[in-house]
């Protein structure tokens, strides 16, 4: 079964499932944002993650991840916040896809989500930290976790 078909089918469990797993999270900017705000929210991300998987390109993810960490960082929220708002919504889908994929398409169907929501993931950290900063920053440079202690 094609990923976006299931996406586009699943959308309002996946949603309704997001919603309940953030609003149990008790995150101090979400609670206060209305029901409906943050079910909008969640919506325009899971189309943005869509769009991308359709067009088989990151820039709409990656260009919304960006907006949304310019957005929630001028507005106070904190980075593990908006973090876990974007988790619970990969935790949804992740979920669905993985009970709703056959066995001989997981593997493309995994590699593709996990490009675009590691895309977005990996827009939003960039931009939070060049704005926390308060300077340009490129990419991260992760190498030298991966070197072992020496020695």
């Amino acid at each position: 079964m094609d990923l976006i078909i299931v996406l586009s089918d699943a959308k309002t469990q996946v949603l309704d499932e997001a919603a309940e797993r953030l609003a149990r999270s008790h995150l101090g900017h979400y609670d206060a944002t209305s029901p409906e705000e943050q079910r909008r929210r969640m919506e325009a991300l899971f189309e943005v993650i869509v769009e991308s998987l359709k067009r088989r390109m990151l820039g709409p993810v990656i260009e919304y991840a960006e907006r949304i960490a310019k957005d929630r960082f001028e507005d106070g929220f904190g980075i593990g916040e908006v973090q876990t708002a974007f988790n619970v919504l990969e935790e949804s889908i992740w979920r669905q896809v993985t009970v709703t994929v056959s066995a001989s398409e997981l593997a493309e169907a995994l590699g593709l989500l996990s490009t675009v929501l590691g895309a977005g993931k990996d827009a939003l950290a960039r931009t939070w930290v060049s704005l926390a900063s308060e300077q340009h920053v490129p990419s991260l440079d992760l190498r030298a976790l991966f070197r072992g202690t020496g020695g």
